[in-house]
């Protein structure tokens, strides 16, 4: 279950930063990362419900694999057949990783489809590059990503590209 936000977050933060389309697509880069790595889950409260086949994290919850780590303030997780189905994050969600970030209002995860969605105020960092939109989908079957925008960033997918500093001055 951990396992899949883990690997959401590997690729939420691998995202290529490029062109400010009003729907970009770009390639997925996995990196480097132990899917096998021992997986950390710390949260103020844990919650099973039997019945609905749902497992809840709550308040300040941090999911650490390796050198990549989600944050939110709820993680819950359906299991169908006891096997995570989907698995949600809402509330100040943040994925970390050695090669960039990216930071949504609410996540998803669907499991069988492969399927990450990030929504509300979503901001992708990678070094000094920014893009913000308002929805980001990452199809890791395909390993491509699609920004698009609309409400709070005015219906347009926003980018701020720092060139490197040259190095012959």
């Amino acid at each position: 279950m951990i396992r899949a936000i883990a690997l959401a977050s590997t690729l939420l933060t691998g995202v290529v930063l490029g062109g400010s389309a009003p729907a970009q697509q770009s390639s997925m880069g996995l990196g480097k990362h132990d899917s096998n790595a021992p997986i950390e889950v710390s949260a103020n409260s844990f919650q099973a419900d039997i019945n609905a086949r749902t497992g809840t994290y709550v308040g300040n919850v941090i999911v650490k694999q390796g050198d990549f780590r989600l944050r939110a303030d709820k993680v819950r997780v359906n299991v169908v057949q006891g096997k995570p189905d989907r698995i949600f994050a809402n509330g100040n969600v943040f994925f970390d990783a050695p090669s960039g970030n990216a930071q949504g209002d609410d996540g998803v995860y669907e499991v069988g489809s492969r399927l990450i969605t990030l929504t509300g105020h979503v901001v992708l960092t990678r070094a000094k590059n920014v893009m913000r939109g308002s929805k980001l989908t990452v199809n890791l079957a395909t390993g491509v990503a699609q920004l698009g925008a609309g409400g709070p960033t005015g219906g347009r997918v926003q980018s701020l590209f720092t060139p490197a500093a040259s190095q012959n001055r």
